[in-house]
């Protein structure tokens, strides 16, 4: 489903979000989850209305994904097809709660230079690439092509990609495990302090 872009975001032409939520999340019912980790309570909404909230709030016009499907690659493929016609696309876990808007209106202004960008968080342990992954319009057949979990691994070796430092745990804080959930918790909890 193409949602609608507000008319506050600047650029002519901006990129469509893809918000995967496909995944069968299996390793977070395997780390004791109850129920899918996108359907986890992170405060006072589910980890999947945390993402949507950021990717609403970005201005950007965005779609959601979520028919099952057998890999990452396959998702982005299905994603890709059905916003076939964007200039450009923002690949997006839905299980990255903690994304900021600011960081995917930033990945969409650096595509307008540059055909596939990758935010990258700097921790103490060393450089993280996280998500989202932006691709230009010239990647869309590649990214058709996809299957498998692999996800966009392929397009990246062979458009290469343009890192971007970006002042964002949210980039690289996925929920897997209860544990991830618990640690989000705690990011979420000191953002709102």
């Amino acid at each position: 489903m193409l949602r609608a872009m507000s008319p506050t975001y600047p650029l002519p032409s901006p990129p469509t979000v893809l918000v995967l939520a496909s995944g069968r999340g299996e390793r977070f019912a395997a780390s004791g989850g109850q129920v899918h980790k996108l359907q986890a309570l992170l405060g006072d909404k589910t980890v999947l209305e945390h993402t949507l909230a950021a990717v609403q709030a970005s201005g950007l016009p965005w779609h959601l994904e979520d028919v099952g499907h057998p890999g990452m690659g396959d998702s982005i493929a299905a994603a890709v097809r059905a916003t076939a016609n964007a200039d450009g696309w923002l690949v997006l876990p839905g299980d990255l709660p903690l994304i900021q808007a600011a960081t995917l209106r930033q990945v969409a202004r650096a595509l307008q230079q540059h055909p596939v960008v990758v935010p990258v968080f700097q921790t103490q342990e060393g450089r993280l690439r996280g998500h989202p992954v932006g691709f230009a319009r010239g990647c869309r057949e590649a990214l058709l092509a996809l299957k498998g979990n692999q996800g966009a691994a392929p397009v990246l070796r062979t458009f290469g990609a343009t890192e971007l430092i970006v002042n964002d745990v949210g980039t690289v804080t996925d929920i897997d495990t209860l544990q991830d959930l618990e640690r989000a918790s705690a990011l979420l909890a000191g953002r709102q302090a």
